[in-house]
């Protein structure tokens, strides 16, 4: 008889599906079981430490790759995982580090290209001028991957409205719930039919209940199986006018596909937030909150900025029907809040939010997200507010939770407080339908 090639895998759905039910105790001593009974397995540790990592332990899965490190140092997997979780935990300066040596090592690797990009726009010591280089290597990088340079199809577009309909083509990996998700699908329902045709080319894995309420109302094409020669023959046939990117360097993207020209108009929207670096994409989308005058300086693309926004939110249908009362006049203290990433956090945000709290006597600051669960973190984040005067005690630490929980929470917070340089999305909408008021800082960067 032969045996499986990964016998682990049942133990590390299991492990996942205690997870995902909020069973972390019991996730924690498989995972450790699993380490212990395939400390010399490089894949089984590989999957124990991604699992890890998509929870939010990072502490704990920093300690599996580097296991897994140890005994194959040249699986450049082991090093690519450690630079996603470095830039979780706010560590910019190791993340650009290994990203750059990662790069030297595979420099036509789109993933590990795809990541230094986006990690650029968390790292608040990358400057406008480096993230605009790197984003314009990259764009012509893609355009030498696939096949070279390329002329613009000659597709006529319709110039009359109601000639006939134009043919417009999303791409995306997060068809689902997801922040991509939950801010389009609301838009392509309200494509007026007589004018539009539209297509969805779903590039992620995920098939829930906001990718079935997509392929209710445009014509949903799988192609996550797809090379980028085979969608862009694809998006060919289907005879797109207008081409839209919602991804960017976001995982999943298909950005590449772009390269080789499928569309005579091709757009970036919603799901990036920096320029795309591809010359061939023909406008980005943004506003002029987002996007103030001289912000072109930082794009490859012409922008056009929408005049109410360029998003268009709306709850989800779990959203609490009220808002809480204020939390200040039961608890006799201002709380101030911010439910965001993690890796958005740096040296400069505490400074401010450190002064935010002298400021205001006897307020408190809630932070939120998945990797909260990790105590490590916890108490870096801690320790750098009691090395700016914020006794640990003004501070709450919260781990993930289900979605209708996280918005229930918003009723603890006064007041939210916007990280930067990346500042919130999604996080900020979800805020201010709580009727949380945001304080944010605009800088130079899209975000």
């Amino acid at each position: 008889m032969i045996a499986p090639r990964y016998p682990y895998l049942p133990q590390i759905q299991l492990a996942s599906a205690h997870a995902q039910s909020g069973r972390f105790t019991e996730m924690l001593a498989l995972c450790q079981q699993l380490v212990e009974a395939h400390a010399g397995d490089l894949e089984a540790l590989l999957s124990v430490g991604s699992l890890l990592q998509s929870f939010g332990y990072l502490s704990r899965a920093r300690v599996c790759l580097e296991q897994a490190q140890a005994l194959a140092p040249n699986d450049l997997r082991c090093r690519v995982n450690l630079a996603n979780v470095a830039r979780e935990a706010g560590e910019h300066a190791q993340a650009r580090q290994a990203y750059s040596a990662l790069q030297t090592a595979l420099p036509n690797h789109p993933v590990i290209k795809r990541n230094a990009l986006t990690g650029q726009e968390y790292d608040p010591t990358a400057t406008d001028a480096q993230r605009l280089l790197q984003a314009c290597a990259w764009g012509e990088w893609a355009i030498t991957q696939a096949g070279g340079p390329r002329e613009r199809p000659q597709r006529a577009l319709m110039t009359t409205p109601g000639e006939w309909p134009l043919r417009i083509g999303y791409v995306s990996a997060d068809i689902c719930q997801h922040t991509v998700g939950l801010f389009v699908k609301d838009v392509i329902r309200a494509h007026d039919s007589a004018r539009c045709t539209v297509f969805v080319y779903n590039a992620g894995q995920v098939d829930d209940w906001v990718t079935a309420e997509v392929r209710a109302v445009c014509t949903l094409r799988p192609v996550a199986t797809l090379n980028d020669v085979a969608l862009a023959a694809l998006i060919r046939q289907d005879a797109i006018d207008v081409l839209i990117d919602l991804s960017g360097h976001t995982a999943g993207s298909r950005l590449t596909v772009f390269a080789h020209r499928p569309a005579p108009v091709q757009v970036s929207w919603l799901g990036y937030f920096a320029t795309t670096g591809l010359r061939y994409i023909d406008a980005v989308l943004l506003d002029a909150w987002h996007a103030p005058a001289g912000t072109e300086a930082q794009f490859v693309e012409p922008i056009i900025r929408l005049p109410q926004g360029r998003w268009c939110y709306q709850p989800v249908p779990w959203a609490p029907a009220d808002v809480a009362p204020l939390p200040c006049l039961k608890t006799g203290h201002i709380t101030f809040g911010s439910f965001n990433n993690t890796g958005k956090l740096n040296a400069g945000v505490f400074d401010v939010w450190a002064k935010v709290l002298q400021a205001v006597p006897g307020s408190h600051l809630v932070l939120k997200w998945r990797t909260l669960v990790d105590e490590p973190l916890c108490d870096k984040i801690r320790a750098n507010f009691a090395a700016r005067g914020i006794a640990p005690g003004r501070i709450e630490l919260r781990p993930a939770s289900f979605h209708v929980d996280v918005l229930k929470e918003y009723g603890d917070i006064d007041i939210a407080l916007d990280p930067f340089p990346f500042t919130g999305g999604l996080t900020s909408c979800e805020a201010l339908w709580m009727g949380v008021p945001v304080v944010t800082w605009p800088q130079s960067r899209v975000v």
